[in-house]
């Protein structure tokens, strides 16, 4: 019996350091300082840009996939990136995120979807983005803890990943691509 409970406190560790030790939970935006190049909200994140993502579940599974144009504008330290999404599954949805630039690389932003203020910090070439948004009616209309990570590469693109939680279970991850569009086309 001894040996069953140690075998299975074991077992939780390991899940427990897996789940907070080694996971996208646990990178922290001092881990990117350093990198390049610099992420610039006012630069990056302005203009029209084309984003492609997909969405999972649960399971692991693929549920949704989408095309979303965006348009980012900025008034000095403060923002706007409208969104009209086209979902796979033929529905649409229009967002719009009102960013406002803090002190030392933070940021705050709003949407009509989101529960309070989500709160930003830029770190060498990415960002981190936590918020608590709240899901379409017709989706389940779950209120869930999001967090966004965007990298910027080399030549441009943001990658972008994000976790969304219920109960500390993950329940949706997003990943998509983010690209400035040439508007001279």
């Amino acid at each position: 019996m001894k040996l069953f409970a140690a075998c299975l406190l074991i077992l939780l560790i390991a899940i427990i350091a897996k789940t907070y030790l080694f996971s996208f939970r646990f990178q922290s935006p001092n881990d990117y300082a350093q990198t390049g190049p610099q992420f610039d909200l006012k630069k990056h994140l302005s203009g029209d840009i084309l984003s492609e993502g997909l969405i999972f579940g649960p399971n692991g599974k693929m549920t949704n996939s989408f095309v979303a144009k965006m348009v980012g504008k900025w008034d000095g330290d403060t923002g706007t990136l409208t969104e009209e999404f086209t979902y796979s599954n033929g529905k649409t949805q229009s967002r719009k995120w009102y960013l406002t630039l803090g002190p030392n690389n933070t940021f705050t932003a709003t949407a009509d979807d989101l529960v309070g203020v989500a709160q930003g910090i830029v770190s060498g070439s990415t960002v981190q983005l936590s918020y608590e948004i709240i899901l379409p009616k017709d989706a389940g209309g779950h209120t869930l803890k999001a967090t966004d990570w965007m990298y910027l590469t080399a030549d441009g693109a943001i990658m972008n990943k994000s976790e969304m939680r219920k109960f500390g279970l993950k329940v949706a991850e997003l990943i998509a691509t983010m690209r400035k569009v040439d508007s001279t086309q």
